[in-house]
């Protein structure tokens, strides 16, 4: 196939390229340790190149080039979002910058997530601050894109931006940021301590310094995160969690933590318009469906997104709900 693109041979521009949403499970199983994903980035890259993608997926790549962002927001209303927390602008004093994911910043349904999560931090006690509108997108799915020279340009104006804030330490809900901070920015100078918000949540709690005391009497289902579970090893952190909520009965899908059926929004999956037949979301739903579950849980914004999206399909929104992990732990708690 890379030769093909190289050659710009007719029919490499097949839809074929794109159905990959980069969830590791080929990396994961492959006898040879192939790094498959890597392979596909470059090929997306050739075809960036020769302007030969899907056009779905050229509204958030020229997005990004001229506001930062693949949601064509307004780069000034990056933290428009929780105006209404009063949450300070970070600075050299403050422990952690809290990273706001481009969807948590401009998708209302995430937004609900994001102001969850900070309102538990503030009544944990967390000392964090927002960048505001001197952040851009972490760049990691225009990289995934085939974006390669966006996502360069992006990393470096948020490393200098961490860095000349004096940024040492980083929460964020995004497991997408996640693995871009700790796996990608390194490589360009950009090493910081970062958290996932499902970490700290759990660090809260088993400090004291949050206590779940509301019971609920709900079932849940938890879905991991590709690039949480499959990218980055963590599955439990999440679990500890959600067990800790009294009340609360957890059930496992029968794919879970390293089997794990991805939602389909990494990789650009986002941006896709695909039949509702082979979306993975909808697939997803109908196994979260088949626990008896009332509410799957998620830890992450584009599986939100993604799993919204397929209750709306299959017509599954009064059986069953999703929520983030803060959401469902802020229920909990007496603030």
């Amino acid at each position: 196939m890379i030769r093909l693109a190289q050659f710009g041979l007719e029919g490499f521009e097949s839809d074929d390229l794109w159905n990959c949403v980069t969830c590791n499970t080929c990396v994961l199983n492959c006898p040879r340790g192939v790094e498959i994903i890597d392979v596909i980035r470059s090929m997306r890259m050739m075809m960036n190149e020769t302007g030969s993608i899907p056009p779905s997926l050229k509204i958030p790549l020229g997005s990004v080039a001229s506001r930062g962002n693949p949601w064509s927001g307004d780069t000034k209303e990056r933290s428009k979002w929780a105006e209404d927390l009063k949450v300070k602008e970070f600075g050299q004093e403050v422990e952690y910058l809290y990273f706001t994911c481009c969807t948590q910043a401009y998708d209302p349904r995430n937004q609900r997530a994001g102001r969850a999560l900070l309102r538990i931090l503030q009544g944990g006690g967390v000392d964090f601050g927002l960048l505001r509108e001197k952040e851009k997108c972490c760049g990691d799915a225009i990289r995934k894109m085939g974006g390669e020279e966006a996502f360069l340009r992006l990393a470096e104006e948020n490393i200098r931006a961490f860095n000349d804030k004096g940024v040492q330490r980083i929460i964020t809900a995004s497991p997408h940021c996640y693995n871009t901070f700790v796996k990608e920015y390194p490589e360009f100078g950009g090493r910081y301590h970062v958290w996932h918000h499902t970490q700290l949540l759990l660090e809260l709690l088993e400090k004291g310094r949050i206590n779940p005391a509301i019971k609920m009497e709900k079932r849940v289902t938890y879905h991991d995160p590709c690039y949480l579970g499959r990218h980055n090893g963590i599955y439990e952190p999440a679990r500890e969690v959600l067990k800790a909520i009294p009340g609360l009965e957890l059930v496992e899908m029968e794919r879970n933590r390293s089997d794990s059926l991805c939602c389909g929004g990494g990789g650009g999956g986002l941006w896709r318009e695909l039949p509702a037949e082979e979306r993975f979301s909808v697939l997803r739903v109908e196994e979260a469906s088949r626990t008896g579950a009332e509410i799957i849980a998620a830890a992450c914004p584009y599986c939100i997104s993604m799993l919204e999206d397929a209750l709306r399909t299959t017509g599954k929104t009064g059986e069953i709900k999703v929520k983030d992990i803060s959401e469902i732990v802020l229920e909990s708690l007496e603030l």
